[in-house]
């Protein structure tokens, strides 16, 4: 069962909670063409680099929405840093059904679909955050290789094969619910370890600290077996990456 306290302890060291580099998210906002004063909705935002990050190099303006209030805290913290908490702000709570006040020209959700149902659910709320003619940007996982063993099924997480796509079937799932696919991004080997690895040593640092806490033997278990399962179904099967469509 997800635990919210686990995330937040395994990437809470993490600006982009998603396995792509800081250089991969500035070359993917390049890519988009973003012009000044683009008004952007990030649903499940996590710390808000995406929004915090595109402010400062082409002067977009956003709003962030999450559950989390350590990410959200974080979020206002690297706009502040950056010096654009007068460009974006950043809302705790449930994007689940959240829909901006007015229209927006990109509206995104960068690796929680669960917040729609999935894919095609969250493609419809967030066209309703839309402007006519906007872009949406949805992050999401698909099979590099599709993996036939029930054990590496059960190490990505996952119940059946069928729970994702490969990138071609998925790219034409966008077609078949009327968008065109304009840009993508998707992550490498490198951007996944960066992504995986990392949570690794808050884990080691977090259990290091906390000895006593009723989280600390989760965690440790968890630091002792996810490495292996990594290797073996996450890095070996999953591919990742940000789709940019535009209805056609």
């Amino acid at each position: 069962m997800f635990d919210l306290r686990i995330f937040s302890i395994r990437e809470s060291a993490h600006r982009i909670h998603n396995p792509l580099t800081e250089r991969q998210l500035a070359d993917f906002g390049a890519a988009l063409d973003l012009r000044a004063g683009t008004r952007v909705l990030d649903l499940a935002c996590g710390s808000g680099e995406m929004l915090s990050s595109w402010a400062r190099d082409h002067q977009i303006t956003g709003r962030g929405v999450d559950l989390n209030p350590d990410f959200i805290a974080s979020a206002r913290a690297r706009a502040d840093e950056l010096g654009v908490s007068g460009a974006v702000q950043f809302v705790e709570a449930d994007a689940s059904g959240f829909v901006a006040e007015e229209p927006v020209d990109i509206a995104a959700c960068v690796g929680a679909t669960w917040i729609g149902g999935g894919v095609p659910g969250t493609l419809d709320l967030l066209r309703r955050s839309l402007t006519p003619g906007g872009m949406l940007l949805v992050g999401e996982p698909y099979w590099r290789t599709v993996p036939t063993s029930p054990d590496i099924l059960a190490g990505c997480g996952v119940q059946s094969a069928e729970d994702y796509l490969t990138l071609p079937d998925l790219l034409a799932s966008f077609g078949a619910q009327g968008y065109d696919v304009v840009e993508m991004i998707c992550a490498t080997e490198e951007s996944w370890d960066r992504y995986q690895a990392a949570q690794w040593l808050s884990m080691r640092r977090w259990a290091d600290a906390h000895p006593d806490h009723e989280l600390h033997d989760e965690v440790r278990r968890l630091l002792v077996t996810e490495p292996q399962q990594y290797a073996a179904c996450t890095r070996a099967h999953f591919g990742w990456g940000v789709f940019a469509l535009i209805a056609r």
